[in-house]
């Protein structure tokens, strides 16, 4: 179980929208942390990889790259 504080201006935010959406407070926190959570989890597993993919190029190199011309795409 947890039980936060939230400041009184989140706390009206939350109340009204669960009277809008006829939803608990409970409910909408309970998804909005568990959304946060997974784009935290995706976010720190991206910074893994880069990490152990060691060096890394700039979005100038990549187009460099992509669109040399002796990179298949020019040649379309």
């Amino acid at each position: 179980m947890l039980a936060l504080r939230l400041p009184k201006d989140i706390e009206e935010r939350l109340a009204a929208l669960a009277k809008k959406t006829g939803r608990t407070k409970s409910t909408i926190a309970r998804e909005a942390l568990l959304e946060h959570m997974e784009d935290l989890e995706d976010i720190a597993e991206a910074e893994a990889r880069l990490r152990e993919a060691g060096e890394t190029i700039g979005w100038d190199e990549v187009k460099a790259r992509l669109f040399s011309d002796d990179s298949p795409q020019a040649a379309e």
